[in-house]
């Protein structure tokens, strides 16, 4: 990695990444997660991105396995919550240009696993921690 240019987000990021809207419900998010082994899902209105949905999220928000509730409860349950109740908010962004030291640091400090990539207030793409491992086995 003896190179003069430094490697931006733009370079590692996912582009179209599977997002949801703040009116779908958190059944809709486990299952894409589930399905896709998808572990971070930004959350979008319009063009812009308003907050992130992780696993944790969807953990933390399922009450229902503290309160013992079965599989099918659990999920009916969770049609009733919608993505916006339990996302995370504000959301941390960063832009393509950024070098990629500059995200894992960020993501580092603020103890999350991925940023959505924004660029004049659209958002483009996410890279995640690992986006950021596999460059660094590959380089």
């Amino acid at each position: 990695m003896a190179s003069n240019t430094q490697v931006t987000v733009s370079q590692i990021m996912v582009r179209d990444p599977v997002t949801l809207e703040c009116d779908d419900i958190l059944d809709v998010a486990d299952d894409i997660m589930a399905l896709g082994r998808i572990r971070h899902l930004p959350v979008l209105q319009g063009e812009r991105v308003v907050g992130v949905i992780s696993q944790r999220d969807l953990f933390h928000s399922a009450l229902v396995k503290t309160l013992g509730f079965k599989h099918r409860e659990q999920k009916d349950l969770m049609r009733t919550i919608r993505v916006r109740e339990v996302m995370s908010q504000p959301v941390i962004t960063i832009a393509p240009d950024a070098p990629v030291k500059e995200a894992a640091l960020l993501m580092m400090e603020k103890k999350i696993g991925c940023l959505p990539v924004v660029e004049k207030e659209r958002f483009i793409g996410v890279v995640t921690e690992t986006d950021i491992l596999r460059y660094v086995v590959e380089h």
